[in-house]
């Protein structure tokens, strides 16, 4: 009997109505009503022109609590004051040659539109002000004690912000400019006074900051004069009209290209001309969950497209003297270990019995696998005790042998390496590291060995081996620049009882920094390759793309993640290793061709063991042909 009722609507996720309205919002405020709004766990970013333009903001969570909010709010209107305020035509023309004035030209000019923002509306005032805190604490400023770590373009911009629109320095900003401002003031301080005054006219606005970069030495009187002289003589364009009537969507990718992570491989697209007309400060769009962003406003966004051009995937460490693989037991006392370690299963003793299950019912998968079955009636083998009462009744019957049958899950060796960058901070690292924990467990049980790797670096911007550039001289696009932190918390061979306590590791202050995924999963791939077990599958679980802002900030902007898909291919084509890929709030499939994404770190353990159960479902792959095997669902 059928029945003529509805079946039943999927309900939404909860974040989707903010979504909607967030969306809606960047659209009226930029006067593009066609903009593209997407919204991802990857770095904000504003592409294209017009009809073409795309807008990507950060995910928000599935409990959004006010201050995330507004955070996303924040970095929405930064690209609709972007689109409705700037003429990237006025801005490419007027931009200075020397790179370090252009970046600091283009940082005061993403100041001015937001401080047009600000000035009109108090809500849009707010939700700048929640942007920039959280990335200047994401960049972790509020300990700058050294002009050396306080990049100056950030200092003048939050001073032109000041003045502008009147707010207060966000608080983990204000250590940048305490340390500046003294020499900006009494260098500067009158053509700060004078920004104010054209604030409306990006052209004469433009004129201004010409001056400031003179008195802060960083363009010459001539190339002042010379310019003036040029913009009277044969500039006809009537720009000088007042930024809001600016947003027809005529902006080139100057305007757009808040950084040059725009989409996949358009980089070589993307002209010289426009590439230079394009970048805005790096930091106004920071990579949202990523921990210590924007050191040095990563000039990286600011790099010319002939520099991305000639690289040719070359990637190298700058030095690796002061890189690190060490042992989780030799970065911890023991004592503090136990102590970490029973704050971590306090933590989880409410998830442990859900992923409990799961690996139980991997488990129970792997076990019946593992079924012994045998050939009977051999010539040669294990004598088989059945077949004896045969040569009794007869004695010239042979004896007769037996032998086990191999399975294919014999000799299997799993690799887990988890990213420990700041960004994973809180819950995902929590929920990694018991994920990890029970995975190994249950594995072990099945006679499959476990390694359990984990990978950072030592310091935040750059460490010893950006000490070790800047005393050569500060040589151009010097590869690396940090010191990598590669940890084994459980090797292949050890046993899991020994080495549980490690993965409390993870829950220390101060461990987590950035991640160079690249040379980290190179590293576990040739732990891999040294191992003698038949099969080897290597798993990667990460909430993100590879950031460390040193070395982004001297090298071009896609420097690390170029490197990451070399590594990824290489593996995927020419290795006998299975690689597999969970993303946590972060879209891996566009790195990896087996991958899974998940939206919440608590469905991470059914990912893990989902995961692990297809690949063991299936019959191993032999080693794959040199030719790349396209991935599903592409």
């Amino acid at each position: 009997m059928s029945s003529n009722r509805k079946p039943p609507q999927k309900s939404e996720a909860p974040q989707e109505p903010f979504k909607r309205a967030v969306a809606s919002c960047l659209r009226a405020m930029s006067g593009s009503p066609e903009l593209e709004v997407s919204f991802a766990s990857e770095r904000p970013s504003l592409v294209g022109v017009g009809e073409t333009a795309k807008a990507r903001l950060p995910e928000p969570a599935r409990k959004l609590s006010p201050r995330e909010a507004a955070i996303v709010r924040g970095h929405a209107d930064s690209m609709a004051l972007r689109i409705a305020c700037h003429d990237a035509n006025v801005h490419k023309r007027l931009a200075p040659k020397g790179q370090e004035a252009r970046t600091i030209f283009d940082a005061v000019e993403q100041a001015r539109v937001e401080s047009i923002g600000a000035r009109r509306m108090e809500g849009v005032a707010a939700n700048l002000g929640a942007m920039l805190e959280d990335r200047y604490h994401r960049g972790a400023y509020a300990e700058v004690t050294d002009r050396a770590d306080a990049p100056l373009e950030e200092a003048v911009a939050l001073m032109v912000r000041e003045r502008l629109s009147g707010l207060k320095i966000p608080p983990a900003g204000q250590k940048i400019v305490e340390v500046w401002r003294p020499i900006i003031e009494s260098r500067a301080g009158r053509e700060l006074d004078q920004l104010s005054d054209s604030i409306e006219n990006q052209r004469a606005f433009s004129k201004v900051v010409h001056k400031l970069l003179a008195s802060l030495d960083m363009m010459d009187q001539e190339a002042l004069d010379h310019d003036d002289t040029g913009e009277e003589a044969g500039d006809e364009e009537p720009n000088d009209k007042p930024q809001e009537a600016e947003a027809d969507g005529e902006q080139s990718d100057s305007g757009s290209a808040m950084e040059m992570e725009s989409a996949e491989g358009a980089d070589d697209d993307i002209e010289e001309g426009e590439m230079d007309s394009a970048e805005a400060p790096a930091g106004d769009f920071p990579d949202d969950g990523e921990e210590g962003d924007a050191d040095e406003a990563s000039e990286s966004k600011r790099q010319p497209t002939t520099a991305i051009q000639d690289m040719r995937g070359d990637y190298k460490a700058f030095t690796t003297k002061f890189d690190e693989m060490i042992l989780a037991e030799d970065l911890c006392e023991p004592e503090e270990l136990e102590r970490l370690r029973a704050y971590l299963d306090k933590q989880l003793q409410n998830m442990s019995s859900i992923v409990a299950r799961l690996a139980n019912r991997l488990q129970r998968r792997l076990m019946a696998q593992q079924n012994r079955s045998w050939e009977f009636d051999l010539e040669e083998g294990m004598l088989d005790p059945a077949r004896l009462s045969r040569v009794i009744i007869d004695p010239q019957q042979p004896l007769s042998f037996k032998r086990e049958k191999d399975t294919n899950f014999r000799d299997t060796v799993v690799t887990l390496v988890l990213d420990n960058s700041g960004s994973m901070r809180g819950r995902p690292i929590t929920v990694a590291a018991s994920c990890a924990d029970i995975l190994a467990r249950t594995l072990e049980r099945c006679g499959v060995k476990v390694e359990i790797l984990g990978f950072t670096t030592r310091a935040w911007k750059g460490g010893q081996s950006r000490e070790a550039w800047l005393q050569s001289g500060k040589p151009v696009n010097p590869g690396r620049l940090n010191d990598l932190r590669h940890i084994i918390y459980k090797s292949a061979d050890a046993p899991w009882r020994r080495a549980r306590r490690n993965l409390g590791l993870m829950m220390r202050e101060g461990l987590l920094k950035e991640n160079i995924d690249g040379e980290a999963l190179d590293w576990a791939h040739q732990r891999l390759l040294g191992r003698p077990e038949q099969r080897r599958i290597l798993m990667m679980i990460s909430d993100g793309a590879p950031v460390d802002d040193s070395t982004l900030s001297v090298n071009p902007g896609n420097y690390l993640e170029r490197h990451l898909r070399r590594v990824i291919e290489e593996i995927e084509t020419r290795s006998p290793v299975e690689l597999i890929a969970i993303g946590i709030g972060h879209d891996v499939t566009r790195y990896y061709r087996r991958a899974v994404t998940i939206v919440d770190a608590e469905e991470l353990g059914g990912a893990m063991t989902e995961k692990l159960a297809e690949l063991f479902d299936e019959t191993p792959a032999a080693a794959p042909s040199r030719a790349p095997r396209r991935a599903a669902g592409r």
